[in-house]
């Protein structure tokens, strides 16, 4: 009779158990789910029609080397990605960073992208007229814009997020 009270008081303490666990887990999978926004699908203006020009084919080919068919080149949507990126989201201008209250990230904060070309250096002298951005590990495919510094001068380059609508003016 003992053993049968223990078997059933055991049972209860199971079964209350298992209740609590199956109704934490429910609330922690609701509360796991991103608060995220759904983001715009990605459009490109008429800007991506024409072929990579010799300037960008130069910029495409110091930072992926001998590698560029194989992951720029063969790959349409690729191609089309790299010239929305550098004809249309990337903005080189000039601002007063003094009078500027934020802070921005300096250039010589962020990485080299140098997966495909080891060799590849920073710039010792900036040229906005020669400048790759590419060589970079700039935030292209964030969800938002980014803004960096480029260090001791007062230019500023801004990456527009792929998912906001399109612009065209370019500071190049």
């Amino acid at each position: 009779m003992l053993c049968a009270y223990k078997a059933l008081r055991m049972k209860k303490h199971f079964l209350y158990i298992l209740c609590l666990g199956i109704l934490s887990l429910q609330g922690n999978s609701q509360n796991t789910k991103p608060n995220y926004l759904p983001l715009d699908v990605i459009s490109y203006d008429s800007t991506v029609k024409a072929p990579l020009t010799t300037r960008e084919m130069q910029q495409l080919v110091e930072v992926y080397g001998d590698d560029l068919n194989t992951e720029i080149l063969s790959r349409p949507n690729r191609v089309l990605s790299m010239k929305n990126l550098l004809r249309n989201r990337i903005i080189i201008q000039k601002q007063s960073i003094s009078q500027s209250k934020k802070k921005y990230t300096l250039v010589s904060e962020v990485p080299l992208f140098n997966a495909f070309v080891s060799t590849l250096e920073r710039d010792l002298v900036f040229d906005p007229q020669n400048f790759n951005p590419l060589k970079y590990t700039f935030s292209f495919y964030g969800r938002g814009s980014h803004t960096y510094q480029v260090d001791g001068t007062d230019y500023i380059i801004v990456v527009k997020s792929q998912h906001q609508n399109t612009i065209n003016q370019t500071s190049r």
